[in-house]
């Protein structure tokens, strides 16, 4: 074992003791990175959200949600390298637990910083063969996907009461325009606060409803529709949309099909 040295999204220097043996993940979408990389016993802790996979949502330590980390149950596991995300985790906690171990923290809006991602995460943690070859191979699926012949211009909700939607400097924003569509809040940032009744004078085509962090069902649809008549509202896989690790590889087949 050697002491190496990372920088992170955030460029932030992080000292490892190489490989990591003990690793710690905050985040849904890079703890199922981290088991298709072929990481096993290394992952001790994960958090509440991290259902895929199965295996490991049942069987590894669970420590809190994203944004409620239980730093205590953290401090039992000793983990030699923390894995984070700027915006699913909660900025205090991480720097409290920077000054106790080695954090590594993601900062993704794009595909391409999702890429960027998989590739450093594959080199941080000795798995830079599979990692590379995960990436070529989302890159290739991504080249394959057959855009939207007609450009819909698209609204994707989060969330309701408040109704939020994906604004322009999100993930979920460039998985939209991946598609061939244009997001109708393109020009807000992050998760804005909108009514139905700001939407309808921005006269759009589609509303998504993602199955998560809000599970929207076919109730809700009724709901807008009897809001936006003109609208075709969907519900969809918001795994695909949202989740920067190796499901965009399923992804970018998913986008073709809606």
């Amino acid at each position: 074992m050697s002491v190496r040295v990372f920088t992170d999204m955030m460029g932030k220097e992080v000292v490892v003791n190489y490989p990591p043996k003990r690793i710690v993940s905050l985040v849904p979408s890079q703890t199922e990175l981290l088991y298709d990389l072929g990481l096993g016993e290394e992952v001790v802790g994960i958090t509440k959200f991290c259902v895929h996979p199965g295996e490991w949502f049942r069987n590894k330590k669970r420590v809190g949600g994203t944004k409620t980390v239980h730093i205590d149950v953290i401090k039992s596991l000793q983990p030699d390298l923390i894995i984070a995300n700027k915006e699913e985790n909660t900025k205090e906690q991480i720097e409290e637990l920077a000054q106790l171990y080695p954090m590594w923290t993601s900062n993704i809006r794009t595909i391409a910083e999702g890429l960027q991602m998989i590739v450093q995460v594959g080199e941080l943690v000795d798995r830079s063969e599979p990692a590379q070859l995960l990436a070529r191979e989302i890159t290739k699926a991504f080249d394959a996907l057959n855009k939207a012949a007609t450009v819909k211009r698209v609204a994707y909700f989060i969330w309701r009461k408040p109704w939020m939607a994906a604004g322009g400097d999100t993930f979920i924003n460039d998985m939209i325009e991946a598609a061939g569509w244009q997001n109708v809040l393109a020009d807000r940032l992050r998760y804005p606060e909108i009514s139905l009744e700001e939407l309808r004078d921005k006269k759009v085509d589609t509303v998504l409803l993602s199955s998560e962090p809000y599970p929207f069902k076919d109730v809700h649809i009724a709901e807008i529709n009897a809001a936006l008549p003109d609208a075709k509202v969907m519900l969809v896989d918001g795994e695909m949309f949202s989740w920067y690790g190796s499901r965009m590889r399923e992804a970018a087949k998913y986008l073709s099909t809606l």
